[in-house]
């Protein structure tokens, strides 16, 4: 898994204009997603299956992270 996630393409968000604290993300063999944060590029990384991911992107869609929802 590691040489897998050592060639990835990684990639920030078109919308984190620049910021330097930000997360990465990479799109794996067989639908999953590599997660990892962009000041530590050589740390560690989280592995979400393609169901995970979207069930991610669907919950912060939702807003169900929102801090601000409190």
């Amino acid at each position: 898994m590691n040489y897998e996630l050592n060639r990835a393409h990684w990639f920030k968000s078109s919308r984190s204009g620049g910021s330097k604290e930000c997360v990465e993300a990479a799109f794996l063999g067989g639908g999953r997603v590599g997660v990892r944060d962009s000041k530590n590029p050589g740390g560690p990384a989280h592995v979400f299956s393609a169901g995970q991911w979207d069930a991610f992107v669907g919950a912060v869609i939702a807003g169900e992270f929102d801090l601000s929802r409190g």
